[in-house]
């Protein structure tokens, strides 16, 4: 896009300029050449019969003189009419708009990091977006739809608009500085191509997937994904939850997500060189004086501890998920981290 502008910003501008620069050097060689006068006189009277000014003659014009200024004014006239027109036509066409907003989003999306790459707005990825902004994290979407993109910029966001499984455009999305990416494309094929370059650049990178059905998951998995969402599946047990205990699927609901309520569930890295690793968790809440409810612990290896007691001894590199206030979790969060 950026070429394509400048090549029309150029081969629009470019007469203009070779005009301002030839109708005066025609003019001076007229005057010179037809009425004899030296090359200070002839640009001067060059310039006065080009501007319109119309007053101050150095010397009296011949009869094939004044035929050559009427020419130069009248060629002068039609050149300035046709720059206005072309100069009218680029600003009111909005073209250097759409080239500045293009620049913008570009710089934008060139400073942003630590973010989620949304590949697809189809019902699932616009859910996504709806999840990522309620937790505050900064996004991504790319999509193949103009419309759907149009629409996320509209609403304020940062849009990518193309094939999410072309490196280009995940590479445009900054997927060398992003913290995970969703591959919620409408089709588990288009999926499963998204998974495969995205892991291809960055083997590192968090990837979760939407599979609409059960044979595409270990595809998915194969092809790179860390995990493989059905939400079919997802929603008959969501179902069937909320109908044999719905206190408990409306607790876990408010808690797992930002919401009014003043618990929330937190995942926490225990970081190798974290003051939490080799303490137990009584050790912990008691020395940092947390009130945080410590659910379960996934050790190093995978292993799930779902029982945790006070004697635990919290392991680095170990995931703790716990229960508590915004204040203490990030509180405990900033231990585990440093």
């Amino acid at each position: 896009m950026n070429r394509s502008f400048k090549q029309r910003a150029y081969d629009r501008f470019l007469p203009m300029i070779a005009g301002l620069v030839v109708l005066p050097l025609i003019g001076v060689a007229g005057f010179h050449w037809i009425e004899g006068w030296s090359v200070l006189d002839a640009l001067y009277m060059t310039v006065i019969t080009l501007s319109t000014v119309g007053f101050g003659e150095v010397h009296p014009l011949s009869p094939a003189g004044r035929v050559f200024t009427m020419g130069l004014i009248v060629t002068g006239g039609v050149f300035a009419a046709f720059a206005l027109s072309n100069l009218a036509h680029f600003f009111f066409s909005g073209e250097w708009r759409a080239h500045w907003d293009n620049q913008r989003r570009l710089r934008m999306l060139n400073e942003l990091s630590n973010h989620v790459i949304v590949c697809g707005y189809g019902r699932v990825g616009r859910n996504v977006v709806a999840e990522l902004k309620a937790e505050g994290l900064p996004f991504v979407v790319i999509d193949l739809s103009a419309d759907k993109i149009a629409r996320v910029e509209e609403a304020g966001h940062l849009a990518v608009h193309g094939d999410a499984a072309h490196e280009s455009k995940l590479k445009e999305a900054g997927i060398d500085r992003a913290r995970g990416l969703v591959a919620a494309a409408k089709s588990d094929a288009e999926n499963v191509f998204i998974v495969l370059t995205a892991r291809s650049l960055r083997p590192d990178l968090s990837i979760v997937a939407r599979a609409d059905v059960e044979e595409s998951e270990p595809k998915l998995r194969r092809a790179g994904a860390n995990r493989v969402i059905l939400p079919y599946h997802i929603t008959g047990r969501r179902l069937v939850t909320m109908l044999v205990r719905p206190d408990v699927a409306d607790f876990l609901d408010e808690v797992s997500h930002t919401s009014g309520l003043e618990l929330l569930l937190e995942q926490i890295q225990v970081a190798p060189d974290s003051p939490l690793a080799g303490q137990t968790l009584a050790e912990v809440q008691a020395r940092h004086q947390l009130d945080v409810t410590v659910l379960a612990c996934k050790h190093a290896d995978g292993h799930w501890n779902t029982r945790p007691r006070g004697a635990t001894v919290v392991e680095p590199q170990s995931q703790l998920i716990a229960l508590g206030t915004q204040e203490h979790l990030q509180k405990l969060t900033g231990l585990a981290r440093r």
